[in-house]
């Protein structure tokens, strides 16, 4: 990369940067715990609308892996969904009445978040109906993953998002609040995936799967993406450009 291409890709850095701080004003806290967040703790970051069933068996899930503190944007939920966050220990709180459009789908209050609390810390940025699984994950936890990257020297981590679903159709299907979404969502498409590199950022973009045969199969070129960066060892210089798909500075892309 040229030096005026990384000059402007600084500058882009910068007023994503900017353009978090302005939109804290957006924020209003609802449950502060973030006195209680240690040195060296593993931080989840979510934006939540109306997810107040996926929520027990998410928090139980990261918990379980390693989590130590939850930060979560409601975005004007009506199912309950900030008032059970509000009542859990390890979860800080904020809600927002804004455009969730406006604020790049979440991604301009999640990087202020972690601006302001996850500087130094091991970060995971997440969906309520995502699930890291990684090799050994069930006898190593997120502490030891974290650990091995720090002594490796690696700031970031990246993986595939695979669409799991039901071997019978979706009405036919009934969760329950709390329970494991892979009791029911055991099958995903093996195959169909495209892969490219994105030139300006230097991350993969990887594009397939159920959401792209069942509704983009004639133009697969706009299906969703599928590469995420959802581990990250944050720091304030960092700012995500695209929801978890790509990050600024560049570098923290090259994980593949």
């Amino acid at each position: 990369m040229g030096v005026i291409s990384a000059y402007r890709l600084r500058l882009e850095r910068r007023r994503w940067q900017i353009r978090a701080i302005r939109k804290r004003h957006e924020l209003e806290i609802f449950a502060d715990r973030t006195a209680s967040v240690r040195s060296g703790a593993i931080l989840a970051f979510s934006t939540i609308r109306n997810e107040r069933q996926r929520l027990r068996y998410f928090l139980k899930y990261y918990r379980r892996l390693g989590v130590d503190h939850f930060f979560f944007v409601d975005n004007g939920s009506t199912d309950g969904s900030a008032e059970y966050l509000a009542g859990e220990a390890d979860v800080s709180l904020w809600r927002s009445d804004a455009s969730y459009r406006k604020s790049r789908f979440g991604t301009d209050w999640l990087n202020w978040l972690k601006f302001r609390y996850g500087h130094g810390h091991w970060t995971l940025t997440l969906d309520p109906d995502e699930f890291l699984i990684y090799a050994f994950c069930d006898t190593r936890p997120l502490p030891a993953l974290c650990d091995w990257l720090d002594q490796s020297s690696v700031r970031s981590f990246g993986t595939m998002l695979v669409d799991m679903y039901p071997e019978k159709p979706l009405t036919g299907v009934r969760y329950r609040d709390g329970q494991d979404p892979f009791d029911l969502a055991q099958w995903f498409d093996p195959g169909n995936y495209v892969i490219s590199r994105n030139p300006k950022y230097g991350n993969l973009w990887i594009q397939g799967g159920p959401r792209a045969r069942a509704y983009f199969a004639e133009a697969p070129d706009q299906a969703p993406s599928l590469n995420k960066i959802p581990l990250v060892k944050w720091d304030r210089k960092y700012a995500y450009v695209s929801s978890t798909h790509m990050l600024l500075p560049r570098g923290l892309n090259n994980v593949y």
